[in-house]
């Protein structure tokens, strides 16, 4: 869930020697719409809502749940088709989560995501309307192996790095975000999930590929990054358009640098229209797994 606009503080000044304490009287700020909108390939599109919550609240499951948005209507169409979505609810064990997914009882305007194609994303909610274009890229950039490699300099001799060669097509604008998935688990996207083509264009090479993290747990910094011998994994790696990397790399940053005072505040940069905050992003997806022996 989105917070609120960034805000870097300093509390205390130093003259002289004597410190005083600052004061900040913040505006509360209205709560905006958050979109959170994906389509895949081979997938039907999937979009949650929700409002924005105050910087400093306090996040309960109550208050998670009651931030979801209901009764908004939403369609989705790919230049043929435009499709309705239905609202549903999935009891998680702390929350219910309500998400606007194909509406199975009218399926005849139904779509699966296809490579190379466009979608127009439209919701309209409480009197006010707002729109998102994105594109499922063409899977032009590939994973073409996956292998391993002792942990160098870990005195845990069970972990290891995860490698994978990859080919990059000539001509610059080949955008990528990864996920991975540890012995059939949820996949999860790497603390740094997206990446350009600036410096490997057209190149073939071979990179480590972090494991996923879970950003609502606590993470370690030492080996949050490394796999198990023993472990299945699966690497989940999407294509995307601009605005999808624009959206992600800069949430990732921000995500990174908060409680840091030597930062620069980032905006958040989202493709949906009239203010609100958030992204709708296409996915061009291939998988590849592994299974790292013991």
């Amino acid at each position: 869930m989105y917070r609120g606009l960034p805000i870097c503080l300093l509390a205390l000044l130093t003259f002289y020697g004597c410190e005083k304490a600052v004061s900040f009287d913040l505006d509360e700020q209205p709560p905006k719409l958050v979109v959170d909108g994906s389509i895949e390939s081979t997938k039907p599109p999937m979009v949650v809502l929700s409002r924005s919550l105050d910087y400093f609240s306090e996040i309960t499951p109550e208050i998670l749940e009651s931030s979801f948005v209901h009764g908004a209507d939403i369609t989705v169409s790919n230049g043929t088709l435009t499709h309705r979505l239905k609202e549903y609810a999935v009891e998680a064990p702390e929350a219910t989560v309500y998400y606007y997914g194909i509406d199975s009882s009218d399926l005849a305007t139904a779509f699966l995501g296809e490579f190379g194609k466009t979608y127009q994303l439209q919701i309209s909610v409480e009197d006010q309307r707002y729109a998102a274009t994105t594109v499922i890229p063409d899977l032009t950039k590939r994973i073409d192996s996956l292998g391993w490699m002792p942990s160098p300099n870990n005195p845990d001799t069970n972990k290891v790095v995860l490698l994978a060669a990859v080919t990059d097509p000539p001509g610059f604008g080949n955008y990528i975000r990864y996920f991975t998935s540890v012995n059939h688990e949820a996949y999860l996207p790497g603390l740094n999930s997206v990446y350009d083509d600036q410096i490997v264009d057209g190149q073939s090479y071979t990179i480590e590929v972090e494991k996923g993290v879970n950003r609502n747990e606590e993470i370690d910094f030492e080996d949050y990054s490394f796999f198990d011998r023993g472990d299945t994994v699966i690497v989940k790696f999407a294509n995307i358009d601009k605005a999808t990397y624009d959206f992600w790399r800069t949430m990732e940053y921000n995500y990174q640098s908060i409680g840091s005072p030597f930062s620069s505040p980032t905006k958040v940069l989202g493709n949906v229209s009239n203010g609100a905050l958030g992204y709708f992003g296409g996915y061009a997806v291939q998988y590849k797994s592994i299974i790292i022996p013991k």
